[in-house]
């Protein structure tokens, strides 16, 4: 996907949301082993590959997901993200969002120029349930990050931010259902709590999918299929835009690149209109995916 960047793959399971990891059971159908670490070479200095006109395919104020198949702050990758950091300087022009769960190693690993943040890196910290919300996101209110967001995914268990969105630091919350190997329930009731919480903070609240078990009323709805995971999160209502997220990104090295030419302009389909996704994606890449 053209809006994912994967430095390096593999990951160390860390809590019980890693139990039934997708990037294990996808590495495992093909044949792989999810616990092998390694840098991903043909792809590590992907935000700076360019076409053949010299222009960087990622363009100006795109969305970048970093370390979809890892964790950025795995403690193997320590080797590895120095160079990572240098390249989102270079990138200036992007908005990179990192998803961690080890928040308590991210204060000795940022890079000597880090100060208070760079503008256009998003943190966001994963909060599967109660426990892991009470015991990361003290440690995230203590980061130098310009941006913080949560990720309530896998959702296996009830969370209240009634504590935390107060102090209008949570910029965006992120929640969704397990799929794949295992796949624990997410309760309707769990999900609209959030979404209320949210909504009277003002924060931003995406319902990205149900899960493949999704229990409403009582009942347990068996969804295996992830496009009608999003059509039915995106039909629950719990979708809120609050207060805008300004990122001040900057040209960086390459000048004119928030000319009409390479400025980034997101491009929503039929399919996304009904998609959970929609309000924190970084819009279509017209891969086809959705109609399968």
């Amino acid at each position: 996907m053209h809006d994912i960047w994967n430095p390096w793959h593999g990951c160390v399971k860390k809590s019980e949301g890693c139990q039934h990891c997708y990037m294990y059971f996808l590495d495992k159908q093909r044949g792989s082993n999810g616990q092998r670490i390694y840098k991903v070479k043909n792809n590590f200095d992907y935000p700076l590959s360019k076409d053949k006109n010299g222009r960087y395919k990622i363009k100006s104020g795109e969305h970048i997901r970093v370390c979809m198949t890892s964790d950025f702050f795995l403690e193997e990758a320590d080797k590895w993200r120095q160079d990572a950091w240098k390249i989102m300087k270079k990138r200036s022009d992007v908005a990179f969002m990192l998803i961690t769960k080890r928040p308590e190693r991210i204060a000795s690993v940022l890079p000597p120029d880090w100060s208070d943040g760079y503008e256009n890196v998003f943190l966001n910290v994963t909060c599967e349930n109660q426990r892991r919300a009470d015991e990361r996101i003290p440690i995230l209110f203590e980061l130098p990050f310009k941006h913080k967001g949560l990720m309530v995914a896998p959702y296996i268990g009830a969370v209240s931010l009634k504590n935390y969105l107060p102090a209008g630091q949570i910029e965006q919350v992120i929640a969704g259902g397990e799929n794949y190997d295992g796949s624990r329930p997410l309760y309707y009731e769990w999900v609209k709590q959030l979404y209320d919480e949210c909504v009277a903070a003002n924060v931003t609240f995406c319902f990205l999918e149900t899960g493949t078990n999704f229990v409403k009323d009582g009942k347990t709805y068996h969804l295996p299929n992830k496009r009608l995971q999003s059509v039915m999160a995106y039909k629950s209502g719990l979708q809120h835009i609050g207060r805008p997220i300004d990122f001040k990104l900057s040209a960086g090295e390459q000048g004119g690149l928030f000319g009409d030419d390479n400025k980034y302009v997101k491009f929503f389909g039929e399919q996304c209109q009904t998609c959970g996704y929609k309000i924190c994606c970084n819009g279509c890449s017209k891969c086809g995916q959705c109609l399968k």
